[in-house]
C-alpha cells in the first residue's frame, strides 16, 4: 500500500481525478466518508467561509476537484428595509495579503491576512449565488451552504426578529425543499469588537440564537451551524462557548486568533495547538456534531481533529498557497491542495490512517479503515 501511495501521489500530481474518493476506498480500503450539518459527504474536507467562496466560478472548480462541501461568503442579515443590524461588517477588501508566520519554538506555517468581513454587496446577489450552489449540489457537486451574521444584542436588548426573519426566509426561499442548511458566522473580527467584551453577552448570543432562527425559519425548518470565534479570554470560556452552543445541530471550533496591535485576525500553528488543546480537554462529553478548522495544512492534522470529535473539517489558508508550496504540477489551487492533503507518503489523511492502524488505534471492519471510526 505504501509504494502504491507513492506512486499514486507521482501520478495525481499531475491530475487529480474528480472521484478519488472512490479510488482511495477501492485501492486502500480506506473509507473517508464524512459528516457536516447531519448531511453525509464523500469525505471531510471543505472550504470555510470567506474571499474563495463568493463567485459561481470558484464553487465550479472546486467541484471538479472533488471538493466535498462549500461554506459561502458570510451574507450580512437586513430587515425588509434593507436595514443591517451588522452593517459595519459588509466592508469590501478583496485583496488578500499569504505570509509566513512562525511560532515562538520555531514551527513555521501560513497564515492569510485581509481586511475585510462579511459580504458586501445586495442580499439579492447572494440569493443568487445559493441558487447556483444548490444546482451544483443537486449535480452531484459539493454540498454548497450559505453563512449568514445577524444581529447580536446586547444583554437588555431583544434580537431584532425582523432581520432574522427577512433574511432567514429569503435564505430558505433560495435553497428550495428541504430544511434550509446555514452557518451562522461568529467571525474572527468580532473578538477584536466591543460586542464582545462580555463573556456573558457572548454566550447570551450562542444559548438564543439557535431559536431566533429556527423561529424565522417557520414550517420549513433549519439545520444550523454555529461557527464559533477564537474569544479573548482563555481555554477556559472556549469550553463555556461550546457548552452554551448546545441548542445549535453542529458547531465549527474554533474561528482564528485576534490580533489586537494590528486588528486583524491570524492561523498558522498558534490557532491549530489552541484549538486542539480545547477540543481535547472536549472529548467525551455531548456536544453538538463538530466541524474543525484552524491550520488544517496537512493530512495528518486532520486525523488530529478527527481525533477530537470533528465529523468534517474546514480549510482557508491552505487552498491559497504559492503555487511553489504544493507538490502538484497541475490543477488548481483547491486539486493541489487536496492531492497533498490525502496523497502525501508522509503526511496525508491515507498514510495517516494506515498509521493509525499499524499502531492499533484504527482497525478495519469488513476490510476498511473508515474515517468516521476516527471520530468515534
Amino acid at each position: 500500500m505504501r509504494t502504491k501511495l507513492q506512486a499514486d501521489h507521482a501520478r495525481f500530481g499531475r491530475e487529480l481525478p474528480r472521484d478519488w474518493a472512490d479510488h482511495v476506498r477501492a485501492d486502500y480500503g480506506v473509507d473517508l466518508r464524512a459528516r457536516y450539518l447531519g448531511e453525509s459527504i464523500a469525505h471531510p474536507i471543505g472550504k470555510a467561509s470567506g474571499q474563495l467562496s463568493l463567485k459561481v466560478e470558484q464553487l465550479e472548480a472546486d467541484a471538479r476537484a472533488g471538493l466535498a462541501f462549500i461554506v459561502l461568503k458570510t451574507v450580512i442579515g437586513e430587515n425588509a428595509a434593507g436595514e443591517r443590524a451588522m452593517a459595519a461588517w459588509a466592508i469590501h477588501e478583496s485583496r488578500m495579503t499569504v505570509e509566513r508566520l512562525a511560532t515562538a519554538d520555531g514551527r513555521e506555517g501560513w497564515t492569510v491576512t485581509w481586511k475585510g468581513r462579511g459580504w458586501d454587496r445586495s442580499l439579492d446577489e447572494y440569493l443568487t449565488l445559493v441558487r447556483a450552489g444548490r444546482e451544483l449540489s443537486r449535480a452531484g457537486g459539493p454540498l454548497v451552504v450559505p453563512s449568514a451574521k445577524l444581529h447580536l444584542p446586547a444583554m437588555d436588548e431583544p434580537f431584532r426578529a425582523d432581520e432574522y426573519r427577512h433574511t432567514i426566509g429569503k435564505l430558505a426561499d433560495a435553497w428550495g425543499a428541504g430544511p434550509l442548511l446555514l452557518e451562522k458566522d461568529f467571525s474572527p473580527t468580532l473578538a477584536g469588537d466591543p460586542l464582545a467584551d462580555e463573556r456573558e453577552r457572548i454566550l447570551r448570543w450562542l444559548r438564543e440564537v439557535p431559536a431566533a432562527v429556527r423561529t424565522a425559519a417557520g414550517a420549513g425548518g433549519v439545520r444550523l451551524c454555529l461557527k464559533l470565534m477564537n474569544a479573548r479570554f482563555g481555554d477556559d470560556f472556549q469550553l463555556a462557548m461550546l457548552d452554551a452552543s448546545a441548542g445549535a445541530d453542529a458547531v465549527t471550533a474554533f474561528n482564528r486568533l485576534w490580533d489586537p496591535d494590528r486588528r486583524v485576525a491570524f492561523g498558522g500553528w498558534d490557532l491549530s495547538d489552541r484549538n486542539l488543546r480545547v477540543l481535547e480537554r472536549a472529548r467525551g462529553t455531548v456536544r453538538p456534531p463538530l466541524s474543525g478548522t484552524g491550520n488544517v495544512c496537512s493530512g495528518r492534522m486532520i486525523a488530529e481533529y478527527a481525533r477530537r470529535g470533528c465529523t468534517s473539517v474546514q480549510l482557508h489558508t491552505f487552498f491559497q498557497l504559492p503555487l511553489s508550496a504544493y507538490p502538484g504540477e497541475a490543477g488548481s489551487r483547491t486539486g493541489r491542495a487536496l492531492h497533498a492533503l490525502v496523497f502525501d507518503p508522509a503526511d496525508g489523511l491515507v498514510t495517516a490512517m494506515l498509521d493509525l492502524e499499524d499502531e492499533g488505534v484504527l482497525h478495519r471492519r469488513d476490510g476498511e479503515l473508515r474515517f468516521m471510526d476516527l471520530v468515534a
